[in-house]
């Protein structure tokens, strides 16, 4: 039997990707994050406030993007469990891109000054079912952003427990469970309220709580029950 070396390997991934043998030297990864714009009417945040967390979260865009583009260039051969130019920007890259995404799920679906949730929409009878109740998902909800002053609060669909779970994540990446698809966002950082609050997170999830926008969390449940469907199938 012939022996399968290391250039028979990259010949095999090469021709598997499709990758231009003109070009074989370089394999393009990068992605990039458009910066989004959000209305945030609420007069429960500052104007100050809310400026900020829009600029921090334009940051969170620009270092996503820069990285990503450094890392198509990064030596990957180096790459070690131990310091590594690679290990570090992967680090970086699900940092920040969980910062991204974090912060426009959040600024999404908060600053509803009209907000209403129907006892008939899916969001309110997925809560009730998975919860006991729509009371005690809000309190286990509560909870979460009390436990956590640097991260997030987050109600998700669990597609391995094909049901509704509330967690919080430390920083944007740590304890982050698998298998999410996040329905409600909660930013519990305290840049999100300590201009306006200092430290009293209470008052400040009890505000962002009543102006909930669950036109848009609807849709975002109406996305999971598809992903539901497609798990049952």
């Amino acid at each position: 039997m012939s022996k399968f070396t290391n250039d028979d390997l990259k010949r095999s991934i090469k021709n598997s990707l499709k990758i231009d043998s003109r070009n074989s030297n370089s394999l393009n990864e990068s992605y990039v994050a458009e910066q989004k714009q959000f209305n945030l009417p609420t007069e429960l945040l500052s104007e100050a406030n809310k400026n900020n967390h829009l600029e921090l979260y334009h940051q969170y865009v620009k270092n996503f993007n820069r990285i990503s583009a450094e890392l198509d260039t990064v030596d990957r051969k180096s790459a070690s469990p131990d310091f590594s130019d690679y290990r570090s920007l992967k680090i970086d890259e699900t940092y920040n891109l969980n910062g991204v995404y974090l912060h426009e799920l959040y600024f999404a679906n908060i600053s509803d000054l009209h907000s209403q949730i129907s006892m008939d929409s899916i969001s309110y009878m997925r809560l009730a079912r998975d919860f006991g109740s729509f009371d005690a998902w809000q309190d286990d909800f509560i909870a979460c952003c009390l436990s956590n002053q640097c991260g997030w609060a987050i109600t998700y669909y669990n597609t391995y427990l094909k049901s509704y779970v509330n967690c919080f994540v430390d920083l944007h990446s740590l304890n982050v469970p698998f298998g999410t698809y996040p329905v409600i966002v909660m930013d519990t950082w305290q840049h999100a309220y300590y201009r306006d609050y200092l430290k009293d997170v209470k008052t400040y999830t009890y505000g962002m709580m009543k102006q909930l926008n669950w036109n848009v969390i609807e849709k975002r449940f109406n996305k999971a029950e598809k992903i539901a469907e497609a798990l049952r199938g």
